[in-house]
């Protein structure tokens, strides 16, 4: 019997939704990429743990590693302790560390091939006026110098704290200056727009994008040597485009934009974009054997599985974009990965009925649903408690 749910339409109707078969998502016995892929990692939450969960964060420890040795099983890397984490939004700083060193230390026990780099910000800084340059630059020192005593490399996030004290671009080309010549190794940079993040408006000391792009550049230029790349969430491919085309020799565009990047991954003209990717958590199985088919240069079954997750992935990315994470773990929650639909810091409740039962649609129409039956129970359940179908 094919697997079926009731679920809720924008003119307030009901429909009986019969679930497809999923796709088989077969991966070659050995391959090597042309593309490097991360995948920004959800943290899976502790549902039992008496918190306040808007206060306070309490990760479950297991399932939480679980995905990421799941996520390593297909050949992808792990961005650790980034926004897909709830970094600063649920996540704090000493957990996140936590976080950081249990990924590190599960990356070298499951052998190689398990990539990962870590989110470096500046979120153990109290919010408060005057917050001084100064004080940016040690905060971003002190988790620089963690994160590479665990042994990852280092991402280095965009900062609240800076956007919120820096005078104009020069302070952002004096704290980045800083930290740049201090790190160990090249380490990849983050450029987060603020529809993913509204506190990082006019980052790089302009609100135009444009003209914040040439700041950012002419820092990676002065400082190219300890620069492996740059990860920009704009969602905008021109401005991807355009960036990645007057980047330094040698130095890495890494996609985050998660509207269009089975274009930007595959690239024209010689030029494209490696991938640091949230959705990549969503869509794990398609985008391992979409980068596969892209090694074998097969770019006919690269946009075959890459090009059906795009409208799952603009809707769970729609705005406000910075809710996206509710989308990422309620499709985990779906395909079994985790137990519950808890997330750190409430967040569960960030999207409305409409837009999950949407999702469910979608992810089912992108062969993302591996077991339709336990995913229908599972719908069926939250439809019922938000009271669809009764």
């Amino acid at each position: 019997m094919t697997a079926q749910v009731i679920l809720p339409q924008a003119d307030g109707s009901l429909e009986t939704w019969r679930l497809s078969a999923p796709r088989s998502f077969a991966r070659p016995a050995s391959m090597q990429r042309t593309r490097i892929a991360y995948s920004a990692a959800h943290v899976v939450a502790d549902p039992l743990a008496d918190i306040d969960p808007w206060l306070a964060s309490a990760p479950d420890w297991e399932a939480t590693m679980a995905y990421r040795r799941y996520l390593w099983n297909l050949g992808l890397g792990v961005a650790e302790a980034m926004d897909t984490a709830q970094r600063g939004m649920g996540l704090d700083w000493p957990t996140s560390l936590e976080l950081i060193r249990r990924s590190v230390a599960e990356a070298r026990s499951f052998g190689p091939g398990s990539l990962i780099a870590s989110g470096v910000g500046t979120d153990q800084l109290e919010p408060r006026p005057g917050l001084t340059l100064d004080e940016v630059i040690a905060a971003y020192e002190q988790q620089c110098a963690a994160v590479e005593a665990a042994g990852s490399r280092i991402i280095l996030m965009a900062s609240r704290a800076l956007a919120a004290s820096a005078r104009g671009p020069e302070d952002y080309a004096h704290v980045y200056g800083r930290i740049l010549s201090g790190v160990r190794e090249p380490i990849i940079l983050h450029w987060l727009g603020e529809m993913f993040d509204p506190a990082l408006a006019g980052y790089w000391g302009h609100d135009d994008h444009w003209q914040a792009m040439d700041v950012c550049l002419e820092i990676i230029a002065a400082h190219a040597g300890k620069v492996d790349g740059i990860k920009v969430s704009l969602l905008s491919e021109d401005k991807e485009i355009a960036m990645r085309a007057r980047l330094p020799e040698g130095v890495r565009m890494y996609t985050g934009d998660d509207f269009n990047y089975p274009d930007l991954i595959a690239g024209a003209d010689g030029r494209f974009s490696h991938a640091l990717l949230g959705i990549f958590d969503a869509i794990a199985p398609a985008a391992a054997a979409a980068l596969d088919a892209l090694a074998a240069d097969d770019m006919e079954t690269y946009r075959d599985l890459m090009v059906p997750t795009v409208p799952l992935s603009r809707h769970i990315f729609r705005a406000p974009t910075r809710f996206y994470k509710t989308g990422i773990v309620f499709l985990a929650w779906l395909n079994g990965h985790q137990t519950h639909f808890t997330m750190v810091g409430g967040q569960e409740s960030t999207r409305s009925t409409l837009h999950l039962a949407e999702l469910f649609r979608l992810a089912d129409k992108a062969g993302l649903l591996s077991d339709p039956e336990q995913a229908a129970e599972r719908m069926t359940l939250v439809m019922r408690q938000r009271g669809v179908g009764i």
